[in-house]
This record gives structure tokens, C-alpha cells and sequence, in this order.
């Protein structure tokens, strides 16, 4: 059985990944900014990790021990125009997505090079592969974790260190409902927020099937590089190479 840490277990995908991980007798060190939610996690260790905070990551890595996975969850989004949207949230939003992740990323991969092992697993996006109207903050995160993912994958290969990058779709999570909203005064942008609206919830995968997938990918000896979750996702991405590459590909016209 392997030791896996988690980022981001209060709530969502990485809470639903160590109750998982947990019942196929893994041993998990949950990790959350907060550790008061990580009360009632079946978890060998909870522990207090702010991905944002390098002597917090620096702490967690050091109490957690010898770890042979890492599950890079930890994120927040946001809502809003290009035009509207501060350059302060970009800011933000890249400082928990992508610098958080490598933060962590950086602290674990000196132990895995020097055992001869391990695995990180990113919770990318679908969004790390094509963007959605209004979501160009988040979307910009996920494609450098895209690109940190793919980085890693080549030049830590040699030291059995295996890596994956998860594409969920849209997950019924409570991160969505409790991101910022950077809308604006321009009526001209009133379309496209109906038109995200209108597309409703349907496809929504529950964050038990992303779960699932990590707790497949621990157990594959051989696992991929990217993976997507969900029938919405895989859809989407069908259709996204499908597109052609002289214009913009348009998730809201995509069947």
C-alpha cells in the first residue's frame, strides 16, 4: 500500500480522494489550510498546508515522512470578462493552481529522485486543454500546470518517478459556487454570460468518479501522462481537436 499526500482534502475532490484512498488501505496524509475540517477524514495524518505559504509546505512535507504519491488538488476559481477581471485575481488564482502546486511539486520531488520513485498526480482541468468564456483566469492556471505536468513527466522519467495530469469536466463541487464574480457594466458581454448560464448543470460528474481515477492511477503500474474524467470532458476535447486551428474553438457550440 502506498503513503499519499493530498492538497486541498476539506472539501470537493480531494476530501472524496482520501475517503477513497483511505478504504483501499492506503495510508493518507490529508492536508488543508484549515486542519479543523479535516476532522472525521479517515487519514493516517491531517495536517495544516497552505500551498500559497513555502515555510507552511516546507512543515507539512516534514511532518508527513516518507510519501510515495503525490495528489496535487488544492485550487480555487473564478468567474468574470477578461476586461472586467483584475489583474490581482490572475495574480491570485496562479499563486494557489500552478505556483502552489510546484511549491509542493519542489519540496516532494528530491526524495522521489533519490529513492528511485514515486508518482504525482495533478488535478488539472479540462480547462488545462481548451478555455470557456469567463473563466480565463482559471483556465491560464490549468494550462501551466498542463505544461509543469508535461515538463516533469520528461525529465524526472529517469528516476521512476511516474506523472499524471487529471482533466475533470464540471464537478459538483462547492468551489464553483463560492468563486469571485467579476462581472461588468458592458451590455455588449450580456450574451455570453446567458449562454454559459443556459448550459446548465447536466454534465456535472461527482467528485467520487474523479476520486476513483486517483485511486486507479495509485494503483497502475504504468500510468498516462493526461487523463480525462467524465463523459463531458472527453466530449469536449473530442471536438476541441476536431476543431479547426484558424479560429478559436467555441465550447459554446461544441456538442
Amino acid at each position: 500500500m502506498a503513503r499519499i499526500l493530498i492538497t486541498g482534502t476539506s472539501t470537493g475532490i480531494g476530501r472524496a480522494a482520501a475517503i477513497e484512498l483511505a478504504r483501499r488501505g492506503h495510508d493518507v496524509v490529508a492536508t488543508a489550510r484549515r486542519p479543523e475540517t479535516l476532522v472525521g477524514l479517515p487519514a493516517a495524518e491531517r495536517l495544516a498546508l497552505d500551498v500559497t505559504d513555502q515555510a507552511s509546505v516546507d512543515a507539512a512535507i516534514s511532518a508527513a515522512g516518507d510519501i510515495d504519491v503525490l495528489v496535487s488538488n488544492a485550487g480555487e476559481t473564478i468567474r468574470g470578462t477578461v476586461e472586467a477581471t483584475p489583474i490581482s485575481e490572475y495574480q491570485r488564482l496562479y499563486d494557489i493552481n500552478f505556483l502552489g502546486a510546484l511549491r509542493v511539486t519542489k519540496a516532494v520531488l528530491p526524495a522521489f529522485r533519490a529513492r528511485g520513485g514515486g508518482q504525482f498526480i495533478f488535478v488539472s482541468s479540462v480547462l488545462g486543454r481548451l478555455v470557456i468564456p469567463l473563466i480565463s483566469g482559471y483556465a491560464a492556471s490549468k494550462f501551466a500546470l498542463e505544461a509543469l505536468a508535461e515538463t516533469l513527466a520528461i525529465e524526472a522519467a529517469p528516476f521512476g518517478v511516474h506523472v499524471t495530469s487529471i482533466q475533470p469536466g464540471q464537478v459538483a463541487t462547492p468551489g464553483p459556487g463560492k468563486a469571485s464574480v467579476w462581472n461588468d457594466d458592458h451590455e455588449a458581454y450580456a450574451p455570453i454570460w446567458q449562454a454559459i448560464t443556459r448550459r446548465g448543470t447536466n454534465d456535472r460528474i461527482q467528485p467520487e468518479e474523479v476520486a476513483k481515477t486517483i485511486a486507479e492511477l495509485v494503483e497502475n503500474p504504468n500510468p498516462p501522462l493526461r487523463l480525462a474524467v467524465g463523459r463531458a470532458a472527453i466530449r469536449q476535447l473530442e471536438a476541441h481537436r476536431a476543431a479547426p486551428d484558424d479560429q478559436p474553438f467555441s465550447y459554446l457550440t461544441a456538442s
